[in-house]
């Protein structure tokens, strides 16, 4: 089974903390040599995708690399990967990491990445800022002509939360208000990740897929307790249709513990190609999952949440 996102990387501030460096990688069968490209890569700041969401302050996403900033074009377009989305973590305005999502287009691949946005000052609905849909033409063109209050669809409700939202079983969810267009392409399974920055701009990242081309085989949600002690689960989807809530019920993570417990104690995303040895991921190894990105949620300086998915 084929995941949506192909590859995931991490950019780090190297020890003078005025450019990027090559923090680790996963990478989907066949794309070593895009990972060779990218190791020894360098990124000023404003400078190829990970610069640019430095300087942004907020996610960016790319969903053509053709005549754009992207420095790696030549390679990402012969290893067929299509759409680049970066998102920074910050600690208050300080630059912790970059996380760097690519994906591939072919036919066999259904999904979307959308970027939505908004500004209180301006308008009190979400707009997309842009999407990449693959073939999904019809989708694409509604989801371009649609705005979101808060609390209403998958980019509002998200808004609202503060937090990772999963919504499962799209073309029955009311609540997903594109849910017959999704449908239509066969797109079951949504995303949507929320992102402030210290103004009235709020953000959200939604990962919209199908059964054959899942976003990740397994995704999860943690968030700290009422005593800030320890990350308990919230919600999930599994591929494999695992049970998670039953699975995680008496399970927690501490700080510091394992690649989830750790985003939450350094505030920097994790990538991880050896869950056998990941005190946070004893279940998800023992299903034959076998690769983890972690990425944190803060809203300021103040974790909100920790979402991990298993590619």
């Amino acid at each position: 089974m084929k995941t949506f996102i192909r590859v995931v990387e991490l950019w780090v501030p190297d020890r003078t903390r005025v450019r990027l460096e090559f923090g680790g990688g996963l990478y989907s069968e066949g794309l070593s040599a895009f990972k060779a490209a990218s190791e020894n890569l360098r990124f000023g700041y404003d400078q190829g995708l990970p610069g640019k969401a430095w300087a942004s302050g907020h996610p960016v996403i790319l969903t053509k690399f053709a005549n754009s900033y992207f420095m790696r074009t030549d390679q990402a377009l012969k290893a067929g990967l299509t759409c680049g989305v970066a998102v920074p973590v910050f600690a208050g305005e300080f630059l912790q990491a970059v996380m760097v999502l690519l994906c591939g287009g072919d036919e066999a691949h259904v999904g979307a990445i959308e970027l939505w946005h908004n500004d209180a000052e301006v308008s009190h609905e979400m707009g997309l800022v842009d999407g990449y849909y693959g073939s999904a033409d019809i989708f694409e063109f509604n989801s371009r002509h649609t705005k979101f209050p808060r609390g209403f669809g998958l980019p509002g409700r998200t808004w609202k939360a503060g937090l990772p939202l999963i919504i499962r079983d799209l073309h029955d969810a009311k609540s997903f208000l594109r849910w017959e267009d999704a449908a239509k392409v066969g797109i079951n399974l949504g995303v949507g990740v929320p992102y402030r920055t210290g103004t009235n701009q709020t953000w959200v990242l939604t990962f919209l897929s199908a059964q054959a081309t899942p976003i990740a085989r397994r995704v999860e949600t943690w968030v700290p307790n009422e005593a800030r002690s320890a990350l308990v689960f919230r919600a999930g989807d599994c591929s494999a249709q695992t049970d998670l809530a039953a699975l995680y019920a008496t399970k927690s993570i501490a700080r510091g513990e394992g690649s989830i417990g750790g985003a939450w104690a350094t505030g920097i995303p994790a990538l991880n190609d050896d869950l056998a040895h990941d005190g946070s991921a004893v279940e998800a190894c023992a299903a034959g999952l076998s690769r983890m990105v972690v990425l944190p949620v803060i809203d300021g300086a103040r974790l909100e949440a920790v979402l991990a998915w298993y590619l």
